[in-house]
């Protein structure tokens, strides 16, 4: 199972993408990767520790590129560059049986017209390794684009969930998002309604999202536990009564039935 999660800022992928790596990997082995620039996944964990992003790895990005990270455009560097020992080397054990790796890939700081430079090759090649080649189930914590995932990338991906909020704004988001990942290959798009309140508010979402083909898999609930586990940088896993928490659960039971 390979799931590319996404949303606009403040939607709280985040958080579902964390949770739904953690509820996951207590029968599965999980790759959980933070490819959002904000780069806030470990934190959602409870991870106090800096995890150094694979991005700022200059001597690692010269090692296998053959050219430094900060190389100008038209140097001569490695397009194809050995990484298949780096998913195990990069990666952070959440748990210490090993069931939960943390990769943190960081962001290409020049180049904002899809630069083609070393730190951007090496970044594409790995993402794309474990997604195509890693057997464990890949939770990808995105950004909103999804300038990350190459097609052949995109083609090995499940499915991308959209996580929404109520209201037509991020319906519209949602929408853009399909059109995009249906142009790179991928083929199942689905959406999560977080900070829900009301059965109006569901009913709502669940509307509009069927007019524009979005398969819709469940509703996240507003929940305080939410924002405290933010507030004591703990999982949300640590909250056990916590409504929002069961709610993923009964989503993470509907993914693994959806994507089998």
């Amino acid at each position: 199972m390979k799931i590319a999660i996404t949303g606009k800022g403040g939607v709280g992928k985040t958080t579902i993408s964390s949770t739904l790596a953690c509820i996951l990997s207590e029968n599965h082995d999980v790759f959980a990767i933070d490819a959002d620039p904000d780069m806030n996944l470990a934190s959602s964990l409870g991870i106090r520790e800096k995890i150094e992003p694979i991005s700022s790895m200059r001597d690692l990005i010269k090692e296998r590129t053959g050219a430094d990270s900060g190389s100008s455009f038209g140097e001569v560097f490695k397009i194809n560059p050995k990484i298949t020992d780096l998913p195990e080397k990069l990666s952070f054990d959440y748990k210490k049986d090993g069931s939960l790796k943390i990769m943190v890939m960081g962001t290409v700081e020049k180049g904002g017209d899809g630069c083609v430079c070393p730190a951007a090759v090496l970044l594409k090649a790995l993402l794309r390794n474990i997604v195509v080649k890693k057997d464990e189930i890949v939770i990808l914590d995105m950004e909103a684009g999804i300038e990350h995932l190459g097609r052949k990338t995109a083609e090995s991906v499940d499915a991308m969930i959209v996580v929404v909020e109520p209201g037509l704004k991020s319906i519209e988001t949602a929408e853009r998002i399909k059109k995009l990942a249906t142009d790179i290959g991928i083929k199942k798009v689905l959406a999560i309604l977080n900070k829900c309140s009301s059965s109006e508010q569901k009913v709502f979402v669940e509307k509009n999202l069927l007019k524009i083909n979005i398969e819709f898999i469940g509703a996240i609930p507003m929940d305080n536990d939410v924002v405290m586990s933010d507030m004591e940088g703990k999982a949300l896993m640590s909250y056990e009564n916590s409504n929002a928490l069961k709610s993923i659960k009964k989503i993470a039971s509907e993914l693994e039935i959806l994507l089998e």
